[in-house]
This record gives C-alpha cells, sequence and structure tokens, in this order.
C-alpha cells in the first residue's frame, strides 16, 4: 500500500516544525517537556504555517496551478495563516491581560490558559520549512 505524498508531507512537516519548536525552546534555556512541545501553540516556526504550505506545495506539483483543488488549499492555506497571524494571536494578548488582571487584583477565579498565534516570522519560517517539505516529498515519491 502506497502512503499518499499529501499525508507524507502534512506529518512530516507537523513533526519536524515541532522538532525545530523544541530545539530552538532548549536553546533559549527554556524548560521543555516534548511531548507537550508536539501540540503547544505558538512559537518558532509555526507548524501550522508549514504543514498547511506543505500540502499546497504538493497540490500545486501534483495537480498544477489550475486545478479546483490547488484553489481549495490556496485559500485554506492563507485562512491558516491569517487566523495564526491575526485572530489566535489578539486572543494570545488579551489571555495574557486577563491573567495579569486575575493576579494583581488577587481574584478567586480560574486562570484561564493563554494560547499564543504566532508572529510573521515565524509564519514565514513555517511556510519555507513547509514548502521545502513539501519539494522533498514531491522529489521522493516519483
Amino acid at each position: 500500500m502506497k502512503i499518499s505524498a499529501y499525508l507524507i508531507a502534512l506529518v512530516a512537516a507537523w513533526l519536524i516544525a515541532h522538532i525545530i519548536k523544541y530545539a530552538v525552546a532548549m536553546a533559549k534555556g527554556k524548560q521543555v517537556d516534548f511531548t507537550h512541545q508536539l501540540f503547544i501553540s505558538g512559537g518558532m516556526p509555526s507548524s501550522h504555517a508549514a504543514t498547511s504550505v506543505a500540502v499546497w506545495t504538493v497540490i500545486l506539483c501534483k495537480d498544477g496551478i489550475n486545478s479546483g483543488l490547488f484553489g481549495l488549499a490556496t485559500l485554506f492555506t492563507l485562512i491558516v495563516c491569517y487566523d495564526a497571524v491575526k485572530v489566535r494571536r489578539s486572543v494570545g494578548e488579551q489571555g495574557v491581560a486577563i491573567q495579569k488582571i486575575i493576579e494583581v487584583e488577587k481574584l478567586t477565579v480560574a486562570v484561564p490558559r493563554a494560547a499564543k498565534g504566532h508572529t510573521p516570522l515565524e509564519i514565514l519560517a513555517g511556510s519555507v520549512l513547509g514548502a521545502l517539505i513539501g519539494l522533498v516529498v514531491i522529489i521522493a515519491t516519483n
């Protein structure tokens, strides 16, 4: 049974992006747990961008720029990257502000988790990583 290049690109990009996030966190001297690092939100590079761009690249190479699937993949990738930078980043910043208010005011409510989004640089790095992984998958599976 041959595994789909689309799925190989997705899994490889996700795994490699999170391994790099782990290495970056370790280099910064952060105390990290690898299992937690596999599912962390935010950080360098964006695994959201890496996975979506890796699949987008495979679709571009296999199905072509004029395919409906490529159009759909382009839309999906743009939404994922926009959401990671604009929406999730904003929500994460609001979460941090709420945590500080709870701490300063000594409120007796549960402190919510604040999930970070991505900076534009993290999205760019994830996108480049995803494109490279997509190309490697195309070369390796043809």
